[in-house]
C-alpha cells in the first residue's frame, strides 16, 4: 500500500448500535456517522473498544466496516480495530480490513496474555511486515493487562507501515514521554478524554475520543484550540465538557455513552452481555441533564 494516511485532530471512536433484539442496527450506525461528519469530525474508528469489537461476530465486523467505508466514501479516514490476543489472528483480520477498504488499522496490545515488551515488539513487527495496511498501535493497560512502554514504541515507529500510537494512559509523565516520539511520519493520539487537551497542548496530534460520539462539534472546537496552542480557549471549552467526561466514568465504556446516544435519539442503548445498560437513576438523569445543556450551546447543532 503506497499511500499513507495521516490522522489528526478530532477522531471519534464510534459506538456500535444494536437493535433491541441484539442485532446490528446499521440504520442507527448511518445516523451516527452522518452526525459526526456534519459536525467536523476528522476520522472515524470502527470496532474499537467503544465499538464493542469483541462482541461482534466476524461477519458483523465485516458488515460494519463495509457500511462505514461505503457511507464515508473517502470524506475522512476510516480506521478499524483489528487487534486480537494472538498475532496470527491479528494479521488475518488486518489483511481483511485492507480488502474491505479501511484506511488504517487500530491494533490494541494483545489482551489477557500479558506479553513482555519483546513480545509486543515482535507482535507489532509481524503484523506490520505481513499486512499492507497502515497500523496505529493502541495502548490501553486498564483493559489489556499490559503496558506498551515508550521505549518499545520508539523501536517500532520507524517501520514504514506503523504510522501512529493511541495512548490511553493519561498521566503527565506518560503524556510527555510519548509526545517526544511524534514526527511527520508518526502521529501520537490521545485515548483518554480527560487528559486529551493537556496531551494536545504537549504535542499530541489529536485524540480518538469516546465523548465525541455525543458532542462532536464542540469537541472538534476543543481540538482545534488545543492544536493551535490557544490555552485560554482550551480551558474555557474543557470546563464546558468536563462534567460530561466525568459523567461517562460512572460505568465501564461504552455503557454510559450508549445511554447518552439513546437520550439524544441517535441510537438505542442496547449492549451485548456481559455488558448491561445503565440503570435508570441519578447517574442517567445527570447524563441527560448535561447533554441537554451541551447540545443547546451555539457551537453545537
Amino acid at each position: 500500500m503506497d499511500s499513507v494516511v495521516r490522522l489528526s485532530g478530532s477522531i471519534c471512536a464510534l459506538a456500535t448500535p444494536f437493535a433491541c433484539t441484539g442485532t446490528l442496527d446499521l440504520d442507527a450506525f448511518s445516523r451516527l456517522i452522518e452526525d459526526q461528519l456534519s459536525s467536523g469530525t476528522q476520522a472515524l474508528v470502527v470496532a474499537g473498544s467503544t465499538g464493542e469489537a469483541h462482541m461482534l461476530e466476524p461477519r458483523e465486523w465485516e458488515r460494519l466496516l463495509g457500511s462505514a467505508v461505503q457511507q464515508v466514501a473517502g470524506r475522512v479516514p476510516v480506521v478499524v480495530g483489528t487487534g486480537e490476543a494472538g498475532t496470527a489472528k491479528t494479521i488475518r483480520l488486518t489483511r481483511r480490513a485492507l480488502e474491505l477498504g479501511a484506511d488504517a488499522a487500530l491494533v490494541v496490545t494483545p489482551f489477557y496474555v500479558r506479553p513482555t515488551q519483546e513480545g509486543l515488539r515482535r507482535h507489532y513487527l509481524a503484523v506490520a511486515d505481513q499486512s499492507d495496511l497502515p497500523l496505529v498501535l493502541y495502548n490501553v493497560p486498564g483493559r489489556t493487562g499490559c503496558d506498551l512502554q515508550p521505549d518499545t514504541v520508539a523501536g517500532l515507529c520507524n517501520h514504514p507501515r506503523i504510522i501512529g500510537l493511541k495512548e490511553a494512559r493519561g498521566d503527565h509523565e506518560r503524556i510527555h514521554a510519548v509526545a517526544a516520539l511524534a514526527n511527520e511520519d508518526f502521529v501520537v493520539l490521545s485515548g483518554d478524554d480527560g487528559s486529551a487537551h493537556e496531551a494536545m497542548l504537549a504535542g499530541f496530534d489529536g485524540v480518538i475520543s469516546v465523548v465525541n460520539n455525543l458532542v462532536p462539534r464542540v469537541f472538534r472546537t476543543l481540538c482545534d484550540a488545543a492544536l493551535t496552542g490557544d490555552v485560554p480557549k482550551v480551558a474555557e471549552l474543557y470546563a464546558v465538557l468536563e462534567p460530561l467526561i466525568e459523567a461517562l466514568n460512572c460505568a465501564p465504556n461504552p455503557i454510559p455513552v450508549k445511554a447518552g446516544l439513546a437520550e439524544l435519539g441517535l441510537t438505542g442503548a442496547t449492549l451485548r452481555l456481559p455488558m448491561v445498560e445503565l440503570e435508570p437513576g441519578p447517574e442517567r438523569k445527570r447524563l441527560r441533564d448535561i447533554l441537554q445543556t451541551l447540545r443547546s450551546l451555539p457551537d453545537h447543532p
